[in-house]
């Protein structure tokens, strides 16, 4: 069932949130690959592109791993069959995967009528229904490219992560006129570091339970 914000409340202001390991328990990526196409599929979309994996692997280059791995994973499949495995996934991280303290501060948020948003290196094809359960109004995430009902083999566009979250979110507050607004931002990770360093609220929240309400506004 989806949340909605307090319809009276402020307004202008953000809470940003990352996924895996901030909203979640765990890592979300990989258990998605694996239902949507099993293990040996991974396996496949490595071997199919030995010498990128092998330079990416060297180079720790998430971004191109992810690259090769997710794109190998999702090539050819139809767009509305991964839709649809996405939204059971959503399903399943909703109702298993949440971190109970962490929804507690999201249902703060959106009880003072903060402006919510996911900004995450997950991918939008169970990000997108999972932002929908959470009552989140938008949802910043990686994408992959389709044509013609089908899913291709390449990320559409930057992995969502380190300075790619700020770029992203800088862009949606630009395009809601939100440029000047006070912005919460919650992560776990070193990819969440930047835009954890480009808000004036930053909570770090790996190895921590975080408070339902902040205790600076404690009263």
């Amino acid at each position: 069932m989806s949340h909605r914000p307090a319809e009276h409340g402020d307004g202008r202001v953000v809470a940003a949130f990352d996924v895996d390991g901030t909203l979640t328990t765990r890592d979300c990526v990989r258990p998605f690959l694996e239902l949507l196409g099993g293990r040996r599929s991974i396996l496949a979309a490595l071997a199919r592109v030995p010498h990128r994996t092998l330079g990416a692997a060297v180079r720790l280059d998430r971004d191109r791993m992810k690259d090769v791995v997710v794109g190998g994973v999702y090539a050819g499949r139809s767009v509305d069959q991964v839709d649809a495995e996405g939204r059971a996934f959503a399903d399943v991280v909703f109702d298993t995967m949440l971190r109970p303290d962490m929804l507690a501060r999201l249902r703060w948020h959106q009880s003072m009528g903060h402006r919510t948003v996911i900004v995450s290196a997950s991918l939008r094809s169970y990000v997108d229904p999972l932002a929908a359960s959470l009552g989140v109004e938008r949802a910043l995430c990686t994408d992959v490219m389709s044509a013609a009902g089908r899913s291709l083999g390449s990320l559409d566009g930057p992995n969502c992560r380190a300075a790619e979250k700020v770029v992203r979110l800088r862009a949606w507050l630009a395009a809601e006129q939100l440029d000047d607004v006070p912005i919460w931002a919650y992560g776990d990770s070193a990819g969440d570091r930047d835009m954890l360093a480009a808000a004036h609220h930053p909570v770090w929240v790996k190895g921590t339970t975080v408070t339902a309400v902040p205790r600076e506004e404690q009263g």
